[in-house]
């Protein structure tokens, strides 16, 4: 940029320079005229042109714009002021014999340069086509079939058409953007056109589609066309008889899984549609033939099941139950219903639907199985639905309802019932694609990103009637579809590489920490029950769930009610007496840990107020302060009745006994400072501060040391869920967010996660150093293995490498614990048997992740040879009269043809290695032997169920 700052004002200078005639010599480029005034502003050439010149050259450029030099400028002038006629028929741009202008001379011609008036002729001699035909050979496409006077140009079309998919512009602004470039001053109206360009445009989408799908090649005719037949197919899904044999009855049940069909389903009510115009107003052009349902159908089966109540029992997603309050007034669809190919987020044909009223089980049903119809045979079918723990339960009684086409065989067809990755927590455990075998790496959130490329034409199809509404979405979903099939090159390349790499990581991963277990003999048995168990679980969900913890975690919550519950009984056997009648021992504790958390918590919040605080944010931390500071000064008179030597430890400003953590352990929260009068950084003095000081209570050192003990264990898990919680948090900024506002809001939530984590750090500091101090004085042995000192550095997720290399990084010890022992607990022994039983399954779910991608590239392989013979099938399937018209059938087909042969070769060229790449990155089974080195040509097809 700073070289070209230093040239600007000579590209200025040359800007201004075409303002100009240029040149001295002012005589006509051609013909030497001195009468010269015209240039051409979309000719290469800048020179000028007498009149009879601009004419000749622009015969068959006629949609030029010509300026002419007058007064001392140009001013902009047309070809049809200089005389230029467009001459149709057989030879387009010569002349004929009985030419026929246009009605009233008057013809408007849309075009990528603008909008133009043109003098246009027809030709009406006797065998003349129609005017109609006469203009598309022109590639011009009428607006009409009836003396058209408007027509735009093919070239305007593509245009528009391929930039409304790239940047989802509308037609009105495409159009005024046209006619600003006509005239930007306002000073000359244009014709308005505007609807017109809105009917063609919808008839050419139309077009483009019968063409592309093979319905012009069809002796049928379009009126054949099947619902459906107008959609690009997903090459990687089970097509019978297309990337897979018709009878998949010879497949082995150990390859059964990679014979499935993934689907995804979800609800878009962004999509809306107002109540504008009707199907009688607004006729459709394809009824059902591309990816929405056939309308009439659809909406015979909803009348005819309106009065049907479909509730959900869940109390964690009320998509079901809030459908009838959904806004619906002024609207005709309150949002779209959808099915997609769940691994590359391709629409199937006849998978979406309007949804008058909310998501009801109703609509969605019957899109869901409108989209299955397609896939009658596939031998397993897994959904992918946000409510699919609510959807399922009912799901056979509610299909019983639908019509009897759309009713799938469930005697030679499993359904599998998934929640996606990112939606309800409480489900994901008996809902998983993470502990499930045979899904990969699914996630089953690939309509999201679908909707994020859709949801930008929202604002343009919500005022437009049924049909046309349904066919941009159609078109768009289209053209959706082809760019995925056009990646497939590189992305499934490229999934491949990080599937390998990942699945190479976790089995170091895996084999770590199986290591780490078997360093002892219960470790030993104890993995082989695990291993029985997490089979049985993944060939019978009805047996007891390894990935579920079975034993309560000791938490603080606990161990108080405990305590409370030994005072109740100490004071009915009359063995203990309290020195105080509402505070017993337990009670004195415990609420002196809530006073600590208190503090640390408004010394973090007062720590983040900043500079700039406003008198609210002030008003309400002084009054948390001035509310710890009554709380302590409660709590301290009644310390005293327990600890009399806390009286003079304070007298004498022994102020520095209480347990710091060292600097190696340092969190990021805000220390105390003893020399300060504010509340939060008063010193407590626990029994674990004055114990080696001071005689204390041994009762006192128990009840603290359950009370820390319980506590650690409540901030490790809090340090761990935090730790998931932030990794997810900026995985998902990264993969989806864009753009200021939202990463902001995103940075944002990261950072409220970091402060909750630091808060956690230091509880779990503050109780792991007293229990270092407590430990001298009671008697507890071997709490430290399972509690250690919690670094900084420990604070990151598996996988993590810290900033080291793969062969030399440790696997921070929160994750992991060595061995097992008979005196570790039941909670202890219960916590790692889950956290083996999910390594055990990412690695197995990566491993399988390589297999059916090589079983994805296969198939797209196959199914692009299959278009590719197709086309050469309809070359010569339709007979027709005319040889122009049998040319043009033939040409089509062979283009067609050589664009599915052209990208298998290209895909075939960009995986030749994969196998090599594979077979380099697969290491040893489970017994030792090395892997056979999969390839594209021959997946394997290896049980995964005995893998660890």
């Amino acid at each position: 940029m700073r070289v070209w700052t230093s040239e600007r004002s000579h590209y200025l200078d040359e800007l201004i320079r075409l303002e100009g005639r240029g040149k001295a010599d002012h005589s006509c480029h051609a013909c030497g005229d001195l009468d010269t005034s015209y240039r051409c502003e979309d000719c290469f050439s800048v020179d000028l042109f007498c009149r009879l010149c601009m004419i000749k050259f622009h015969q068959n450029v006629p949609l030029h714009r010509v300026k002419q030099w007058q007064d001392g400028y140009f001013h902009a002038t047309t070809l049809k002021h200089l005389g230029l006629r467009i001459q149709l028929g057989d030879h387009t741009g010569q002349s004929c014999r009985n030419p026929k202008p246009a009605r009233e001379d008057d013809f408007v011609v849309i075009d990528i340069h603008g909008i133009h008036e043109v003098a246009l002729d027809f030709c009406s001699c006797a065998n003349a086509p129609s005017h109609y035909r006469q203009l598309l050979r022109g590639r011009f496409f009428p607006s009409t079939s009836t003396d058209p006077r408007t027509a735009a140009t093919f070239a305007v079309l593509e245009h528009f058409h391929l930039l409304s998919f790239e940047s989802k512009v509308s037609a009105y602004e495409f159009y005024h953007c046209l006619a600003r470039r006509s005239d930007n001053t306002g000073m000359k109206p244009i014709k308005d056109r505007y609807s017109v360009f809105l009917r063609i445009m919808r008839q050419w989408r139309n077009l483009t589609s019968l063409k592309r799908s093979g319905r012009g090649h069809d002796p049928a005719g379009v009126d054949a066309t099947q619902q459906g037949q107008l959609a690009v197919l997903c090459p990687t899904c089970l097509q019978l008889g297309k990337n897979v044999p018709e009878d998949l009855a010879h497949v082995s049940s150990n390859e059964r899984w990679l014979y499935l069909l993934f689907l995804a389903i979800d609800a878009n009510f962004r999509l809306k549609r107002r109540l504008v115009s009707n199907d009688i107003k607004d006729p459709g052009l394809s009824p059902g033939w591309g990816y929405f349902v056939e309308e009439g159908q659809y909406k015979t089966y909803l009348h005819n099941h309106a009065d049907v109540r479909q509730e959900s029992m869940c109390v964690s997603h009320n998509a079901i139950n809030m459908a009838d309050t959904k806004l619906a007034k002024g609207l005709a669809a309150t949002g779209v219903g959808s099915v997609v190919c769940a691994r590359h987020d391709m629409r199937l044909a006849s998978g979406v639907g309007d949804l008058q009223r909310g998501e009801k089980y109703m609509n969605m049903d019957y899109i869901v199985f409108s989209a299955l119809s397609a896939f009658a045979s596939t031998p397993i079918v897994n959904f992918s639905y946000d409510i699919a723990c609510q959807w399922h339960k009912k799901l056979w009684r509610h299909v019983s309802t639908l019509p009897s086409q759309l009713q799938p065989n469930r005697a030679h067809t499993a359904f599998n019932f998934f929640v996606p990755k990112f939606h309800i927590a409480a489900c994901q455990t008996n809902f998983s694609f993470n502990w499930t075998p045979g899904v990969g790496r699914t996630d089953g959130e690939a309509p999201e990103r679908g909707w994020a490329d859709i949801n930008r034409v929202a604002a343009s199809t919500k005022e437009m009637g049924p049909s046309s509404h349904r066919e941009v979405l159609d078109d768009h979903f289209g053209d959706w579809n082809w760019k995925k099939v056009t990646a497939f090159g590189r992305v499934l390349l490229r999934k491949i590489k990080e599937a390998i790499k990942a699945k190479t990581e976790h089995h170091h991963a895996l084999t770590e920490l199986e290591e780490s277990i078997k360093q002892s003999d219960l470790g030993v048995a104890s993995l082989t029950n695990w291993t029985n168990e997490v089979l049985a679980w993944e060939l019978d969900h009805s047996n007891p769930n390894p990935f579920e913890s079975r034993v309560t975690a000791t938490t603080q919550v606990a161990v108080r009610l405990e305590l409370l519950m030994q005072d109740a009984q100490d004071l009915e056997d009359r063995s203990s007496v309290s020195l105080h009648s509402d505070v017993t021992p337990s009670i004195l504790i415990s609420t002196g840990l809530d006073i600590e958390h208190t503090q640390r918590r408004l010394c973090a919040d007062n720590g983040s107020l900043g500079q700039h605080a406003t008198n609210e944010q002030q008003t309400k931390i002084l009054a948390r302060s001035n509310s710890l500071q009554r709380r302590i000064e409660a709590w301290t008179k009644i310390q005293v009745l327990y600890m009399p030597s806390v009286s003079q430890l304070r007298a004498t400003n022994a102020t520095s006994l209480n347990h710091t953590p060292s600097d190696d352990e340092e969190s990021r929260c805000p220390r105390s400072r003893p020399n300060s009068v504010k509340p939060e950084d008063f010193q407590l003095l626990f029994p674990s501060d004055i114990c080696s000081y001071a005689p204390c209570d041994p009762k006192l050192l128990h009840i603290e040391w359950s009370l820390r003990f319980a506590q650690a264990n409540d901030a490790l898990d809090e340090c761990r869920s935090h730790i998931r919680l932030r990794h997810q948090l900026l995985r998902f900024k990264s993969q989806h967010l864009r753009g200021q506002c939202a990463n902001t809001r995103a940075w944002k939530t990261v950072q409220a996660v970091d402060d909750w984590l630091v808060l956690s750090h230091d509880k779990y500091l503050r109780a792991h150093s007293a229990l270092v101090c407590l430990s001298r004085h009671v008697d507890h042995v071997g709490w430290d293995r399972g509690l250690q000192p919690l670094k900084k550095m420990d604070l990151r997720p598996i996988g993590d490498l810290g900033g080291q290399t793969l062969g030399t990084a440790i696997m921070p010890w929160i994750w992991l614990t060595h061995g097992i022992s008979s005196h570790d607990s039941e909670g202890l022994q219960d916590t790692l048997r889950v956290e083996w039983c999910k390594a055990r399954a990412r690695h197995n779910r990566w491993q399988e992740e390589i297999q059916l991608l090589l079983v994805k590239m296969q198939r797209v392989l196959a199914f692009l040879t299959w278009e590719a013979r197709q086309w050469d099938e309809r070359a010569t399937l339709r007979m027709v009269e005319r040889s122009e018209y049998a040319e043009g059938l033939i040409a089509y087909a062979n283009r067609q043809a050589a664009i599915h042969r052209g990208l298998s070769a290209s895909f075939s060229g960009m995986w030749r290695d994969v196998g090599a790449l594979v077979s380099a990155g697969l290491d040893y089974g489970a017994e030792g032997e090395q892997d056979d080195g999969p390839s594209i040509d021959e997946p394997p097809h290896e049980d995964l169920d005995g893998v660890d």
